[in-house]
């Protein structure tokens, strides 16, 4: 349940501080108190847009802040767990900030989160009821919502949606493996006529590096014979040259060696670097020997180089190996489209598969929904009836659908509040104050179904009065034996019904108004029916009428 409520700098409230009791919680107040105000504060606890215009103070941020009771209430703390947040088995608390820029930022337990993680959270801590939910009521998609939570279709719900998507991914699959075997189909003499060319060429990994090489050899042919023929005259031709000065020199070392005893090791090493140099002699010879001009041979390599490289260019790539890898993708697309019909039946198969699978649990959801429809739809006549709804007449159809996200359903609420009244959509057919017991109704027989720990009802009793007000008051009262339930209500005969009573005024200072709140004990409680009774606090026969309902009220509790 709500523990309590901070709001500063909010609109027209400085700041306010209310902590709240379980059972029925009564708010009232002039109309343009307030209390409207709270509950907006209140909605941007549950992801409702930030606007700067609601910020009192631009030199300071707004602050709205809940504390609820959070003791064994599983579901919340497993959205806690999936979404690695900071879990407190006792309280929760929610924050919502917004500064003068128009920046906002939102906090559960202390904790920094996104708008829809906060917004995830208070949805399972608390439902505003207010005439904008009234205006729900006529959607499909909240019917359905109702009928789920009473046929309690939420663990089939999840495990057919997993099989829903599955259909889904597969059917798209099939679409789209479909559309690429058409369009292969129709480019098939070109995706040939492609794979034909780089076939033609039987490319191989690495050969374009090695023709590359082999190219700038042969071109370079004349010159590089120069140099091969200069290094084997330095090396080893004419009268002068390195390895005969070498040998040369290793001679003259032996001849010191009778009188320097290192020259023995200097001759040793002149005669490693002879037997050196005789190797390059030997591989440079072999060089000279077989390299020899081929310009058939550039040629040759040339256009082989050339097919490489216009291929390259028409595929916008810049290797070898990207063509191989294009090649084998040509040879994979040619393969689909010869065997493109045993790849949709395969597909289709799968796709069919999953299909049936997501049926049935349709089907036995749709069951469940048929069930609770019929069921819900007699005892919300019932439940309606001591409303002041004597001939309200109920058909909720539950009409087979395409499959969807939610089944193989639609459901349609159809509604005559009169004697020989054809049903029709509520938007059609109800009045304000009609539509809003029937949200108060509704409320009644799925609010434990609902799990959550706190209802508020925004004057859902609006249009209503006298006897009508009172039996309405009575069944927030009972939802509240199990759901805290905050109601704010102009009407003393619900008023009357509370655990306790929250007053919301303007008060008055010598620059501005503020909205204040406060609790009020049991003899400006008593005053104030009194003043909801005829305007008057100090008027005796409404002071009467106010003690009377309140005692009226405890008997009836009792």
């Amino acid at each position: 349940m709500i523990e309590s409520l901070h709001i500063s700098n909010y609109a027209l409230i400085d700041q306010l501080d209310i902590d709240f009791d379980g059972g029925l919680n009564i708010i009232t107040g002039e109309t343009g108190a307030g209390k409207s105000i709270m509950l907006g504060a209140l909605s941007l606890l549950l992801g409702g847009r930030a606007d700067t215009k609601v910020v009192r103070d631009a030199t300071r941020k707004s602050v709205i802040e809940a504390t609820f009771t959070v003791s064994d209430y599983a579901g919340l703390k497993e959205y806690f767990a999936s979404n690695e947040m900071e879990w407190d088995d006792n309280r929760c608390i929610l924050r919502r900030e917004i500064a003068p820029t128009g920046r906002s930022r939102a906090f559960v337990n202390d904790s920094p989160v996104n708008l829809a993680m906060l917004r995830g959270v208070a949805l399972q801590l608390v439902d505003i009821h207010s005439q904008h939910q009234n205006q729900l009521l006529a959607t499909p998609e909240f019917q359905l919502e109702i009928i789920d939570c009473l046929a309690e279709t939420s663990e089939k719900l999840s495990v057919y949606r997993q099989h829903y998507e599955d259909y889904r991914r597969r059917r798209r699959k099939l679409i789209e493996t479909r559309e690429m075997i058409a369009k292969n189909a129709s480019d098939a003499e070109y995706i040939r006529f492609q794979l034909d060319q780089l076939r033609s060429l039987n490319l191989q990994p690495d050969e374009q590096a090695q023709l590359e090489q082999e190219r700038d050899t042969l071109a370079n042919m004349t010159g590089i014979k120069q140099s091969l023929q200069s290094l084997l005259s330095l090396l080893s031709d004419g009268t002068h040259n390195a390895l005969s000065m070498l040998e040369k020199a290793a001679d003259e070392c032996n001849t010191l060696a009778g009188n320097i005893d290192s020259a023995s090791e200097l001759s040793e090493r002149l005669e490693s670097a002879t037997i050196e140099v005789r190797d390059i002699v030997e591989t440079l010879q072999d060089y000279d020997e077989n390299l020899q001009a081929d310009p058939e041979r550039l040629e040759s390599v040339d256009e082989r180089l050339n097919d490489i490289y216009s291929l390259q260019r028409k595929h916008h790539v810049d290797t070898v190996e990207e063509l191989i890898n294009i090649q084998k993708a040509l040879a994979r697309k040619l393969r689909a489209i010869a065997n493109s019909d045993d790849t949709l039946d395969e597909l289709r198969r799968l796709m069919e598969e999953a299909q049936e699978k997501a049926l049935a649990l349709a089907e036995e959801i749709s069951s469940m929904r048929k069930k609770a429809a019929s069921e819900f739809s007699e005892r919300l006549k019932a439940t309606a009836l001591p409303l002041g709804m004597k001939n309200l007449k109920v058909e909720i159809a539950v009409n087979r659908s395409k499959l969807n996200i939610n089944g193989c359903d639609n459901v349609e609420f159809l509604f005559a509040f009169n004697k020989n009244q054809t049903p029709m959509p509520v938007g059609l057919t109800a009045s304000g104050g009609e539509i809003s017991r029937l949200m108060l109704s509704i409320k009644a027989l799925i609010g434990k179904k609902m799990q959550l720990p706190s209802i508020i009802f925004d004057e859902v009793d609006t249009g209503v009065s006298g006897d009508v007000a009172n039996r309405m008051g009575d069944m927030m009262r009972d939802i509240s034996s199990t759901i805290q339930v905050i109601t704010i209500t102009h009407l003393p005969q619900v008023a009357a019904k509370g655990r306790s009573h929250y007053k919301v005024y303007k008060e008055d200072n010598d620059i501005q108004t503020m909205t204040r709140v406060r609790r009020l004990d049991e003899g400006q409680r008593i005053s104030e029916l009194a003043l909801m009774l005829s305007g008057s606090e100090t008027e005796p026969t409404a002071l009467a009428a106010a003690r009377a309902l309140i005692e009226d009220s405890e008997k009836r509790n009792n």
